[in-house]
């Protein structure tokens, strides 16, 4: 600015001698004037309009540029803090990644549509970056199951052989590719969970994957496969039949060798059959998870999948699995970790959700805190005694700081250090109580505590579209915490630690209206709970305590009966 005013002055001093002199002379002159007065305009314009031009420019990229030196600034803050990066999803931010970081340690694949799924690429620069590495036979099992999804999936040649195999009603022995179904069932958090499970079985079994969208899957997720769907398609001849499915159809596994109707010879193979693993499967239903069993079902060319159950500690228990699965997962709590990050690509619209949100409440902080409250009960709450049992919590193993109620903390911080607690619960109590006592009262130790609720619903709605939409947004939410609490029985809450990575304290379940007492337990692994496994030695023909087996199959911290998988090397 300073050489352009310069510039400027040079070239009106000898006009500014001109118009002194003309005014001298009188009006005899007053045509010179006009002609000097023309000419100093064009002059200006032709000089000073570039230079105009030229600065405007140059303030208008000075001020794009001041802006994005500001955002690298704090992204490169977070990966010194965090071990991750934030950034606000910006085309630039995001090319800006290395291929190692966009693809989440080799997991995903590039060549998808990047504007089709936003969060598929865009999630690293949320999230610090794993320390859990994937296998690279868990990586080239995945680059062989998207292979087997394009050549074997909706609409190809032998998708469509099946279907007219599986429509003709007769028995087959054999068919190009195997499928198993998965059944859309039960609240959000058990879909997930379950969905997991299937696609691990379809990767022990060389089976494709397809997904009963049921009302909201595509409105939630992403496709996580290349080129084809796995959603169901709407015409799959027995969708209509998905409702009227239990333990006691004709065609369900459990049933059949119940009533001794299933034919095992190899000539004869029904063209389906429909596996019943839900809460309430009988013993029956459980030998799906005997080698006996599994040497049969592979030779089904469909198989129908209901469950409520991350049954996947199970698989572990099965010989013919074993070793495929110790390739896969060496370190054998990463199970849902690296499966649920494939998979799970929140959809466009749920991805603002959640980065509007995290921008706007989160990324500011220098903790991030993930405080998920789930109660059994059918009256919403808030109860007094979880409330102690959350303050209980957090404050005996220091996640939150003690506030001074007696007024004797020392002068507040000039530059305190700043946690933001993000809390997920039906009900808006929980959070407004600890809203209040961290606003009214400082912290001994000066940091200043910030708390956020995204949405309280009241009741759960499984069936209801957006209330779907702000729980998949609150998972994904609380697995960017950098310390997370969960609530015992909560798939929810495994949903968020799995993804995020983390092993979670989790507040145990209270009775009789009662604070637990310990309040918590830090979990043994990030893995999710298996909460209905079968107590049953396959070889043996009698009943087993099958948290016994095997080092890394150990029962759950929230449920005793339940199963989990752990590193026992970390034990």
């Amino acid at each position: 600015m300073t050489r352009a005013f310069r510039r400027r002055t040079l070239y009106s001093r000898p006009i500014d001698r001109f118009r002194f002199r003309a005014s001298a002379d009188g009006a005899t002159k007053s045509g010179f004037i006009r002609d000097m007065k023309l000419k100093e305009i064009l002059t200006a314009l032709f000089i000073g309009l570039p230079l105009v031009v030229f600065v405007v420019l140059l303030f208008r990229n000075s001020t794009v540029d001041l802006f994005l030196g500001f955002a690298e600034a704090r992204a490169l803050e977070r990966v010194a803090n965090n071990g991750g990066s934030e950034s606000s999803g910006s085309e630039n931010s995001s090319s800006r990644l290395s291929n190692g970081d966009k693809l989440i340690g080799g997991l995903l694949i590039p060549g998808f549509d990047e504007g089709s799924c936003l969060s598929r690429y865009q999630s690293s620069l949320y999230r610090r970056t794993s320390t859990n590495k994937p296998s690279s036979y868990l990586l080239s099992m995945l680059r062989d199951y998207e292979a087997l999804h394009q050549r074997c999936g909706p609409h190809t040649k032998p998708y469509d052989e099946a279907v007219e195999q599986l429509r003709s009603g007769n028995s087959v022995s054999l068919t190009e590719c195997k499928y198993v179904v998965w059944m859309s069932y039960s609240g959000l958090g058990n879909k997930i969970l379950t969905l997991a499970s299937a696609f691990l079985y379809a990767l022990l079994t060389n089976r494709v994957l397809l997904v009963d969208p049921g009302k909201d899957m595509a409105d939630l997720f992403c496709e996580p496969f290349p080129e084809k769907s796995w959603l169901l398609p709407n015409d799959f001849p027995l969708v209509d039949q998905f409702s009227n499915f239990d333990s006691k159809s004709p065609n369900c596994h459990g049933n059949m060798l119940k009533m001794n109707t299933l034919n095992t010879s190899i000539e004869s193979v029904p063209s389906y059959l429909y596996l019943h693993l839900t809460h309430d499967y009988d013993d029956h239903d459980k030998l799906f998870f005997c080698d006996q069993e599994q040497a049969l079902l592979g030779r089904v060319p469909w198989l129908i999948l209901k469950t409520d159950n991350y049954f996947v500690p199970s698989l572990f228990l099965i010989p013919s699995f074993e070793q495929k699965l110790s390739n896969l997962f060496p370190q054998k709590d990463t199970i849902f970790h690296h499966l649920g990050r494939y998979l799970f690509h929140p959809s466009n619209h749920v991805w603002g959700l959640i980065t509007r949100y995290y921008k706007a409440y989160l990324a500011s902080a220098d903790e991030r805190i993930g405080i998920q409250v789930r109660v059994f009960k059918s009256e919403p709450g808030p109860f007094q005694h979880i409330t102690d049992q959350i303050l209980g919590c957090t404050l005996k193993e220091k996640l939150l700081p003690e506030v001074d109620k007696e007024g004797s903390s020392s002068v507040p911080l000039e530059r305190p250090r700043v946690k933001a607690v993000l809390m997920t619960s039906l009900s808006s109590g929980y959070y407004e109580q600890l809203r209040t006592l961290y606003w009214e009262y400082p912290t001994k130790t000066g940091d200043v505590i910030t708390v956020h609720q995204p949405s309280y619903e009241m009741y759960q709605q499984t069936e209801k579209k957006t209330h779907n939409r702000k729980a998949w947004a609150e998972m994904y939410l609380l697995s960017l915490s950098d310390v997370l609490v969960t609530s015992a029985w909560s798939t929810f809450g495994y949903v968020a630690q799995g993804l995020g990575g983390s092993k979670p304290w989790i507040l145990y379940k209270a009775e009789n209206m009662t604070t637990p007492n310990p309040p918590c337990r830090r979990a043994m692994s990030m893995e999710p709970c298996f909460h209905a496994p079968p107590f049953y030695d396959c070889k043996a023909k009698k009943g087993i305590d099958t948290g016994e087996v095997v080092p890394h199959v150990r029962h759950c911290e929230d449920m005793s009966w339940g199963l989990k998988l752990v590193h026992h090397e970390d034990l």
